[in-house]
């Protein structure tokens, strides 16, 4: 993975020590968080991340506030120094079996620029949810480097659940480390003949690839998710991105933004789903 700085020779603002990143899953709700808190944060590109096993997209400008027809690249790197963060913002999927591998080259990256702690967000299927939570603000769930169990004592100080689901002792999990600290793997640990089971679907998504490669690297890293489903889930996003920032310790209501809460909403979200629907219809 190589970084093409905006301003050539300037490095990955190594005066912001926490980074942001989306890990892709359903509904987008990752990347939509990203591009809010870019919006918001007035956060500047500062540069370009290339590499190989991302597939190839290009864009018109996606934070306006008018389109200017600056290119939206698959990998975009961010500053906003008046809240000390970087992001990274991925907007095309990774090559098909080839997971792992973008999640070490992006961890490389990482402990070479220097950061010190990693959020990632990302959303998990509702089909996968076992329990209903109570009705009300979108459910945050967890996991963090912080403690081997995957706890993590400021987010459960905000009320977030960590995910019952990540078992570091279980055999994908397992299987997902030695992959990230790049041990020989057991062939007959996994088989494509085995069963597959409720708790291996959360192994085999990004985030998990991310957290693990980071784990391996020494890296503080925790993971923000919420069950979400297809369809518009720019609410769900709004609600990711207000997590991370009490995270942060960041108060939203300070971004004077063009929204309820301080946000201001992207350009590209005015057609992200679409013109609305003929009324005249119903």
């Amino acid at each position: 993975m190589e970084f093409a700085a905006v301003d050539e020779g300037e490095p990955f603002s190594p005066e912001c020590p926490t980074l942001l990143l989306p890990a892709l899953s359903i509904g987008n709700v990752g990347q939509l968080a990203i591009d809010l808190l870019i919006s918001s944060t007035g956060a500047r590109r500062v540069g370009y991340l290339d590499e190989p096993s991302v597939l190839p997209c290009a864009g018109n400008d996606a934070y306006g506030p008018v389109p200017v027809g600056d290119l939206a690249l698959p990998l975009e790197a961010y500053a906003s120094s008046s809240h000390a963060i970087t992001l990274i913002q991925q907007r095309s999927p990774v090559v098909k079996g080839m997971m792992v591998e973008f999640a070490k080259n992006l961890t490389n990256f990482i402990s070479i620029s220097g950061k010190k702690h990693v959020i990632v967000l990302s959303s998990l299927s509702s089909g996968r949810k076992k329990k209903i939570d109570p009705p009300g603000d979108l459910q945050i769930y967890y996991i963090s480097s912080s403690n081997a169990d995957g706890t993590d004592a400021d987010c459960q100080r905000l009320g977030w659940k960590k995910l019952e689901e990540y078992d570091p002792c279980q055999r994908r999990w397992v299987h997902l480390k030695h992959l990230a600290e790049g041990n020989p793997v057991n062939e007959e640990m996994l088989s494509y003949e085995d069963e597959l089971f409720d708790d291996d679907y959360y192994p085999g998504l990004p985030f998990a690839a991310i957290f693990s490669c980071c784990k391996a690297k020494g890296l503080k890293v925790t993971c923000l998710l919420c069950y979400c489903s297809e369809g518009d889930n720019i609410s769900d996003s709004i609600q990711l991105a207000d997590a991370a920032c009490k995270l942060l310790g960041v108060n939203p209501n300070n971004f004077h933004g063009n929204q309820q809460g301080g946000w201001v909403m992207p350009l590209s979200w005015k057609t992200v789903y679409g013109p609305p629907a003929d009324m005249t219809l119903f």
